[in-house]
């Protein structure tokens, strides 16, 4: 054969090989991550709950959601073991102080960053509107002057038909 007609196939097996070495390689790595967990541990699972394990058993954690709750996971569930400091920074909300740099504060609610003068009557905001129908609507017949358009409207063309020429 023809070495030319073989590079393709040869390329071809050649990106396969390194595709799969690469997603041992991950494996790897998080089984290692799984393996490396201890009680008292920060972890987040696969669906993005944050605990802290209690147990450990071959196939499965046993995490404390909150105080007092626990729920039994396998260890696949695991997605990543956090340090103490993100573990805390994330769950308890220690050492955001460090990350507001600038000392910028964010309102609750919108109302700060709307400036009506003191001088302004707001009273007419405060007015709710009526969103509803009217019963006048709902009870009202069909008048005469709709049916003289759609008279109108049959005396030449049918529907769809248009003014072509």
């Amino acid at each position: 054969m023809n070495p030319v007609t073989l590079l393709p196939f040869i390329v071809l097996i050649g990106a396969m090989f390194l595709m799969t070495r690469s997603a041992k390689k991950k494996q790897a790595a998080a089984a290692q991550m799984r393996n490396e967990m201890q009680p008292g541990t920060g972890v987040r699972t696969i669906g993005g709950m944050y605990a802290t394990v209690k147990e450990l058993h071959d196939d499965t954690v046993l995490l404390e959601i909150a105080p007092g709750v626990h729920a039994i996971y396998a260890k696949n569930a695991i997605g990543a073991v956090l340090d103490d400091a993100e573990y805390n920074r994330i769950v308890h909300g220690d050492g955001e102080d460090a990350l507001d740099l600038d000392g910028t504060v964010v309102p609750d609610d919108a109302s700060s960053l709307t400036e009506a003068g003191d001088d302004e009557d707001t009273s007419d905001d405060d007015a709710k509107i009526d969103l509803g129908k009217k019963a006048e609507a709902d009870d009202a017949e069909p008048t005469d002057a709709g049916s003289d358009k759609s008279d109108k409207k049959s005396e030449g063309k049918t529907d769809g038909e248009a003014d072509a020429k």
